[in-house]
């Protein structure tokens, strides 16, 4: 699940939940999940999504949770995340 950004040092809402700090795109983003699926991160990279049939992501990450800790990420698939973790998404529109 992931949060709207957290001031530095604030629980999420009921305080006791887990929360993880990622990287995506060079900008912080705080979430509630230890795993992340293609759509979430790709929501995270961007506000709005891109629209489109021909837009085409591509996402890498990084610094993920063992046993694998970097690679690509594609539709319909997640990735257990740490602390830390970065995602860099890019898009193209074959148009």
């Amino acid at each position: 699940m992931v949060d709207e950004q957290l001031k530095e040092g604030e629980a999420p809402e009921g305080g006791s939940q887990q929360h993880y700090v990622v990287v995506v795109n060079g900008r912080q983003r705080t979430v509630t999940s230890n795993a992340l699926s293609f759509v979430e991160v790709v929501a995270l990279a961007f506000d709005p999504v891109p629209p489109g049939e021909n837009v085409i992501f591509d996402v890498t990450y990084r610094r993920a949770a063992p046993p694998k800790t970097e690679g690509s990420l594609s539709p319909g698939e997640t990735v257990h995340i740490e602390e830390g973790t970065i995602f860099n998404v890019t898009f193209t529109d074959k148009s």
